[in-house]
């Protein structure tokens, strides 16, 4: 495959080689995996991306090393929380930490994010408050965030749904005149729905600015990616004419400079980008789930080995920049982060109950009415009678 993922169908003196092409013997070449930083904590150099992180030393990776830590703290704390009766329902991340604080910290502030309900480390690098994050899993509120305080929608539960508003956010951008950037987060399951593939037919035909990040997490719920996927899942946008790029997931470095490089040429007028991240989702898809059901515990041990936030403990403790006393140092940051996370879930004020029927439409029409009045009256039997 050439650079731009388009098969080189003619040869240097510009004559077609389609003779070639023989029906059933058609070869495709391999997607290269962009990969900088090894599971083993080794370097790697390509230069296709080392000048998109040439500004990540030490210490920027140490920061990079502590949000990670800290999301995966809240994630625990968060499923921890469900298991105990706070919180109604939780979709873990664990093993995704690198493809959303890689990414997420590669955004702009005037970028605007659109996620599935997963995305809880881009939250957190957008700057959300810890009890929006588990707002709406609690059930005391509609969504966990004002959009435009964080620049970053409140999570789509109907899957693939958001990149057909991150793609008409961006073609917004393109007439503000602006050179921010939307971005979609989805997954792997995603990319079987009708809406994807639209939005990616409009990105493309308008050059839209925006970035399809696909995190793929292996499993849609118990559906592995094998059934839904016989090439790498990034070889379809360039059918669509939107260029692609594979990168390990689980290396924050190369997320961060796929996503740099991306939304740069996004901002020069390129256009979209398709960028899939290859992770692992170490937990179930949400706390109603039993992977063990249906997941080899030998694929998740193969994974483990990949963690993200393990290889840049290796490189950091090689160069002398995570000492034992620093290592034990963020980790208290993210137990006090979980603490706080858990003192601002159980504080949410319970809502009206009837407060359900608000923001459904405009203006409420006699069949909500009905249904108000007769919540009404079903509450009215319950000792307080209001439900509480």
């Amino acid at each position: 495959m050439t650079i731009d993922n388009q098969p080189a169908l003619r040869d240097s003196d510009g004559e077609s080689r389609m003779d070639e092409v023989h029906l059933g013997e058609l070869h495709l070449g391999e997607l290269d995996t962009v990969q900088l930083l090894t599971p083993a904590g080794d370097r790697l150099s390509d230069v296709r991306y080392d000048a998109w992180i040439s500004d990540i030393g030490d210490e920027q990776l140490l920061s990079l090393y502590e949000d990670m830590v800290v999301i995966r703290r809240i994630d625990t704390e968060a499923t921890a929380l469900q298991r105990q009766g706070e919180l109604g329902l939780w979709p873990p991340l664990l093993g995704q930490e690198g493809a959303q604080i890689g990414s997420g910290r590669a955004l702009r502030r005037d970028d605007f994010v659109f996620s599935s309900y997963r995305e809880n480390g881009v939250a957190y690098c957008r700057g959300a408050a810890l009890g929006d994050l588990v707002k709406v899993w609690r059930g005391v509120a509609q969504s966990g965030w004002n959009p435009y305080d964080i620049n970053m929608a409140t999570p789509q539960v109907i899957i693939g749904a958001q990149t057909l508003h991150a793609t008409g956010y961006a073609l917004g951008i393109q007439a503000d005149g602006t050179d921010a950037v939307a971005v979609a987060y989805f997954g792997d399951g995603a990319t079987s729905e009708g809406d994807v593939n639209e939005a990616m037919i409009f990105a493309a035909t308008y050059a839209a600015p925006v970035i399809f990040f696909c995190q793929n997490n292996q499993w849609a719920i118990s559906e592995p990616v094998a059934l839904q996927a016989q090439r790498p899942i990034a070889e379809r946008a360039p059918g669509f004419g939107i260029p692609s790029v594979r990168v390990d997931g689980n290396d924050v470095l190369a997320v961060m400079a796929v996503t740099r490089a991306a939304l740069d040429r996004a901002r020069s007028g390129g256009g979209p980008t398709f960028i899939e991240a290859v992770t692992y989702r170490m937990g179930p898809h949400t706390t109603a789930d039993d992977p063990t059901r249906y997941r080899d515990p030998a694929e998740l041990d193969a994974w483990k080995a990949k963690d993200p936030i393990a290889r840049v403990e290796s490189l950091l403790s090689a160069h002398g920049a995570l000492t034992p006393e620093r290592a034990e140092a963020v980790a208290a940051v993210a137990d006090r982060v979980a603490a706080e996370l858990r003192a601002a879930c159980v504080a949410l004020p319970d809502p009206d109950p009837m407060s359900v029927f608000d923001n459904v439409y405009a203006e409420a029409h006699t069949g909500l009415t009905r249904q108000r009045d007769h919540y009404s009256r079903y509450l009215r039997t319950f000792v307080g009678g209001d439900g509480r």
